[in-house]
């Protein structure tokens, strides 16, 4: 059963490519299943702009060479987010016979600011959101996933690494105490451009994700295998092994996401998948529907258990990348 719970798209996200209803007709041509619009939301101080959204002459983002391909506000962004609302919900129904399409947002937390702001969405929009990716995409205010250069200028902003992994999640912890999202978003991309830094050379730091993994599992939440980790150069999905294992032997609850950014990436990476479930023992995969009783946070969403046999699904197969031997070489299948 070929489920996603995070993407993005070109309409409303300007590092992104091509419509939303291109993204959905993708998904639909894979035969997903099930498939989550999580557009990013806004951000809400001018500084905070990245550079193909911001005005040049206001965004120290911008080098001077550069010529930003939008001219954004932070009120056109908040304009485009509930502009996106409206699209995903006409096309939720609109192809409800073909697939089955979940409204949600990706979350960031740049300052206190965001958060405050993010409650008044949601209250402001109550209803219309199905489901949150809890992600935190900024440390000491500085983005860690726009490229190398501001990753390395976010981590010397710290007194140390220790302060910098330690920094990020903290902030991950009060995103998720505060709005309890449903689904915990590339919960390691704090070392995205690192990826082979081990959190166990960190004890401060490590406890901090433990302690986070099991305050997420405590409220239901899902861990999202983000297949975006492996365009982006990494040789295993988001999380990597260690956190994967940790949420594992805490009894943590998985699902599936590709973080697609267009059309072009729906599904991409997929294929990996199987394999690196297998190889780490995964027994089962999750995924989110529809509710008529409202969850914990007022969202109408249920965690779901796939079928058993869920790796021999046809979607696997179509991408040419069966894990061999999965449900007979392992005691959990």
């Amino acid at each position: 059963m070929p489920i996603n719970h995070h993407s993005h798209s070109g309409q409303f996200c300007q590092h992104a490519k091509g419509s939303l209803e291109e993204v959905v007709v993708e998904a639909i041509r894979q035969r997903f299943d099930v498939y989550g619009l999580t557009e990013h939301v806004p951000r809400y101080r001018t500084e905070d702009l990245y550079p193909e959204e911001a005005i040049k002459d206001r965004c120290p983002m911008v080098p001077d060479s550069q010529t930003p391909q939008a001219q954004l506000t932070p009120a056109t962004l908040v304009t485009q987010f509930d502009s996106f609302l409206v699209e995903a919900h006409r096309l939720k129904q609109l192809y409800a016979p073909q697939i089955r399409l979940l409204v949600g947002l990706e979350t960031d937390y740049i300052t206190a600011l965001d958060l405050d702001q993010l409650q008044g969405l949601l209250e402001r929009h109550r209803g219309r959101v199905d489901y949150l990716v809890g992600s935190v995409h900024h440390v000491n205010r500085i983005p860690i996933d726009f490229d190398l250069d501001t990753y390395q200028r976010a981590v010397e902003s710290m007194e140390n690494t220790h302060s910098f992994l330690s920094a990020y999640f903290d902030a991950q912890y009060e995103l998720l105490q505060r709005f309890h999202a449903e689904i915990i978003g590339h919960l390691d991309l704090c070392r995205l451009y690192t990826p082979d830094l081990a959190f166990s050379a960190y004890p401060e730091s490590w406890q901090k994700a433990e302690r986070n993994i099991l305050f997420a599992i405590s409220y239901g939440a899902l861990f999202e295998i983000n297949a975006s980790a492996l365009r982006k150069g990494w040789s295993t999905p988001y999380p990597a092994e260690d956190v994967l294992q940790m949420i594992l032997k805490n009894g943590g609850r998985l699902t599936l996401s590709d973080d697609s950014h267009g059309p072009h990436a729906v599904g991409l990476n997929y294929a990996s998948i199987p394999e690196y479930l297998c190889r780490n023992g995964v027994s089962e995969l999750w995924f989110l529907e529809q509710s008529e009783v409202p969850n914990a946070a007022g969202r109408h969403v249920r965690a779901q258990k796939l079928d058993r046999g869920w790796e021999e699904h046809p979607f696997w197969a179509s991408l040419q990348r069966n894990c061999e031997g999965l449900a007979s070489s392992s005691s959990h299948y």
